[in-house]
């Protein structure tokens, strides 16, 4: 073979547009895009410099982070566990019946569009945005946290629980089926042990992502650490917003060790 021939025997990736023309002009028209927004955004400059030595005071008055009411910061992180356990708990009990109930190879069409459609608005709205509205239906304190991380367990649990569903091994469901087994003993016999092993792991997760989530969902108003993060603010307490940030990023860098260890043995 002769070197001129060579290069012909290397294969070389096709672009994801083969046509030049239009993979460069949908390039330029993606860049013109961006500077186009880049230069409406109303952005106040001055605001910005300001908030520059702003941010500078409130650094330079949280170094170093005080622990003086360390009291207040364990009952605040306490709260916040409370809240991520009980929101888990009822999240999950709640997630079981609606993943079966979004799951298509199981259920007839109309329940499979009910469940999705629960799903779908468990999803629909950031956990913050569910917190301000329980905080104004049932007002401030761990009550309005538990709801909000219980439809925000939905939204993940669920989802995931239900595609687990629809990816059993159809076998053990039709030799249930053929041997006279009722339908909800096909379900508890047939399709929940396979799933199991997802559900422990979904809930180990949920738990760990929820903890993590009280911390923010407090921030308005709906208990836990977050709240008590909030007050600190508030008081431009910064050496002890700092000190409960610091506890927030350990004790989520400790679950999260924890719970990968957990995911790992099972």
């Amino acid at each position: 073979m002769s070197d001129a021939a060579a290069p012909r025997d290397h294969w070389r990736k096709p672009p994801f547009i083969a046509n030049p023309a239009l993979r460069w002009g949908l390039l330029l028209a993606v860049a013109a895009y961006f500077a186009w927004v880049i230069g409406t955004l109303p952005v106040d400059w001055n605001r910005v410099s300001e908030g520059l030595s702003r941010a500078g005071r409130i650094f330079g008055g949280a170094f170093p982070p005080s622990f003086e009411r360390s009291g207040l910061l364990i009952d605040g992180f306490l709260e916040s566990l409370k809240i991520a356990i009980l929101a888990t708990f009822g999240g999950v009990l709640l997630s079981i019946p609606i993943a079966f109930m979004a799951a298509r190879n199981i259920v007839p069409l109309p329940v499979f569009w009910l469940g999705r459609g629960i799903i779908i608005v468990a999803r629909s709205f950031h956990p913050v945005i569910v917190a301000i509205i329980f905080v104004k239906a049932v007002g401030f304190g761990p009550l309005a946290g538990v709801l909000t991380l219980i439809i925000y367990s939905i939204g993940f649990v669920a989802k995931m629980l239900a595609e687990r569903i629809e990816e059993i091994d159809w076998g053990q469901v039709e030799a249930m089926r053929a041997a006279g087994a009722p339908y909800l003993s096909t379900l508890v016999y047939a399709i929940f042990p396979q799933i199991l092993p997802r559900q422990v792991g979904l809930t180990i997760y949920q738990l760990d992502s929820n903890l993590r989530a009280s911390a923010v969902v407090g921030i308005v108003g709906a208990g836990g650490i977050g709240s008590t993060l909030a007050n600190a603010f508030g008081r431009y307490d910064y050496d002890f917003a700092l000190a409960i940030t610091m506890v927030i990023v350990g004790v989520i860098l400790v679950s999260e060790a924890v719970s990968g260890q957990i995911r790992k043995r099972l």
